[in-house]
């Protein structure tokens, strides 16, 4: 299969407007593809690389290469170039990569090329394609669409269901079950705006702690142990002492889920990106360990002694998964049975702000009726954390590609220094509707001290409403901290920038 023929339906599939159709033309895609291509097609349309990073940066892939008059480039050979690309190591491997970047760039038609350049920045979005993708791929062998959804929770991977479907037929669902050391892609939470919403929506449920660590999936089999990721990497030999304390639970097999978090000397939550380091660490574990130990809190269970539990209600699972694991282990918890008495609405308003003075993320509100629908982005899970806004002020802005072409999307923001000057904090291209990209184009350029090949820098006078998560410590940026998913809410004409919050305003989230 050529690149340019995923390239064509990932365009198609934006200008569509039905789901019906999106389908159609995701099944038409599968259907010409082998089952050696389709999970390296499933992970492209996703916006997604099989090779998760290749070093390559924004300047590089910014460069202009003369475009192929003729579309060749098969899907085989991107993906070994990337490969080959995100291998480079060592001295002088920032020019090696250019080098084989250039090269395929020069393999590539314009189309092609315009794929590649927002695939491996990240701007390739085809919203709820994986949805899409599981029903385009039923369609294309002919079974209904609940039995792949099912394969592909328990497969972990939709490209790996896609590629024994084709190779197989029907008859390969049968394969894909909850299997203890096969990890499966974990359930996911859709988001409400404050704890009594989230209570109205979903009725009788429970109110759970949402901790700031890093999701793992926990297998026990014996005396053996296996730790993974959200995104199904191995890391139990990162992680010793959770395979010591999972060895010692109350079960010869269970699958768990739950997080990785670091306590402090007060038994406050340690900030995520310390943990996030201490997990991605491969060299020297034990010193690793000593320097920050980590402990799991668990808050699902999806099969014990060998029974699945994944169809059973949060209530029931519960029950399974303190007849395992210890309250020391779990994360906190209050129930809700009934949503509109006042006493209930309350406790769960207290609890909700309790978790927050404890310097936790936020909370977790799950339906008591709702099933584990492992890999799905289920209506019956709801987090609700706290967003903070800021006023800073747009030091510069880079081009945008793809649909973004010829606009000035990617925003450089900055808080006020005691001096007047202003310090860089981070940047994001999130938030901005098509008509908020042409004003911003327009006054950014009206507003331009220089141009560049990438962008524009500006006089200090726009304010933008900007909306984060929180502050994670950085030695890039000017302040040591940078934003934490960062979007755009809206412009402030009524500010000017020297009304723009400070850094040290900036400084007091991090408080």
């Amino acid at each position: 299969m050529l690149l340019a023929d995923i390239a064509r339906t990932s365009r198609e599939i934006t200008t569509v407007p039905g789901r019906k159709e999106k389908v159609t033309l995701l099944a038409r895609l599968f259907r010409a593809a082998s089952p050696g291509e389709v999970p390296v097609v499933v992970t492209y349309l996703a916006g997604r690389l099989p090779q998760r990073r290749t070093g390559v940066g924004f300047r590089t892939l910014s460069e202009s290469h003369p475009p192929a008059a003729e579309a060749r480039l098969t899907i085989a050979e991107v993906d070994a170039a990337l490969e080959e690309i995100a291998a480079v190591g060592g001295k002088g491997a920032q020019a090696e990569r250019k080098r084989l970047l250039k090269t395929l760039m020069f393999a590539a038609t314009v189309e092609e090329q315009d794929f590649l350049f927002r695939l491996l920045t990240g701007e390739l979005r085809q919203g709820a394609l994986d949805a899409f993708a599981v029903e385009g791929l039923a369609e294309a062998v002919g079974v209904p669409s609940a039995q792949v959804r099912r394969a592909v929770m328990f497969g972990g991977s939709l490209g790996a269901v896609a590629s024994a479907l084709l190779a197989e037929g029907p008859s390969a669902l049968g394969e894909f079950r909850l299997t203890t050391g096969r990890p499966v892609l974990p359930m996911l939470a859709q988001s409400a705006k404050d704890v009594l919403e989230a209570v109205d929506k979903l009725g009788p449920c429970v109110v759970e702690e949402k901790l700031d660590g890093i999701r793992v999936q926990v297998h026990k089999d014996g005396d053996s142990v296996g730790v993974y990721t959200r995104t199904l990497d191995d890391i139990t030999e990162r992680l010793p002492e959770l395979s010591a304390l999972v060895g010692e639970l109350a079960a010869g097999q269970a699958v768990l889920d739950g997080e990785v978090i670091a306590l402090d000397e007060q038994r406050r939550p340690r900030p995520f990106q310390e943990v996030s380091q201490r997990v991605g660490s491969h060299v020297d574990v034990q010193g690793a360990q000593g320097a920050l130990p980590v402990t799991p809190r668990f808050f699902d269970v999806l099969s014990v002694d060998g029974r699945d539990l994944t169809d059973l209600d949060v209530s029931q699972r519960h029950e399974a998964l303190a007849r395992v694991v210890p309250e020391s282990l779990r994360v906190r918890r209050t129930v809700v049975a009934d949503p509109g008495s006042e006493e209930d609405r309350g406790a769960a308003e207290r609890f909700a702000r309790e978790v927050l003075e404890q310097g936790h993320e936020g909370v977790m509100v799950k339906a008591l009726d709702s099933s584990y629908s492992a890999g799905r982005r289920g209506a019956s899970w709801l987090k609700v954390k706290p967003v903070f806004t800021l006023d800073l002020v747009v030091l510069a802005a880079e081009w945008g590609h793809g649909r973004r072409t010829g606009r000035l999307s990617n925003l450089h923001l900055g808080a006020r220094r005691p001096d007047g000057s202003f310090a860089m904090l981070g940047k994001t291209f999130k938030g901005l509707t098509d008509e908020m990209l042409a004003w911003q184009t327009e006054r950014l350029r009206g507003i331009a001290e220089r141009e560049h090949p990438w962008g524009v820098t500006v006089r200090p006078e726009l304010v933008a409403e900007i909306a984060v998560d929180g502050l994670q410590r950085s030695t890039r940026y000017p302040a040591g901290v940078t934003l934490r998913f960062a979007r755009v809410v809206r412009y402030r004409p009524d500010k000017s920038a020297a009304e723009a919050d400070t850094v040290d305003d900036v400084l007091a989230l991090r408080r």
